[in-house]
């Protein structure tokens, strides 16, 4: 099975939209009343609150990666016997 990255701003809003389905369902079953208007700030603070979360995954995200980024090289010294400068003698 192929693993993916966790995103939990896409959990979040898609829980929200299921609520707001639900909440529809219900009232197309009979079982309450459902002003056509509320499940506008439902879905509002659905993808409010999937954007945060989003924002908070991605920088956590790449303060991890770049931490291993900038951990210590090993092995990058030149080769015995050479420069270290480019090929063709140039200017950097």
């Amino acid at each position: 099975m192929l693993r993916h990255e966790f995103q939990p701003g896409r959990l979040i809003a898609g829980g929200f939209f299921t609520l707001a389905g639900v909440v529809y369902a219900g009232d197309a079953g009979g079982l309450w009343e459902t002003p056509w208007f509320a499940v506008i700030p439902l879905v509002v603070v659905g993808l409010c609150l999937a954007g945060v979360a989003g924002m908070v995954a991605r920088s956590l995200r790449r303060r991890r990666r770049t931490g291993r980024d900038t951990a210590p090289a090993t092995g990058t010294a030149p080769a015995p016997g050479t420069t270290g400068a480019r090929p063709g003698g140039g200017p950097g």
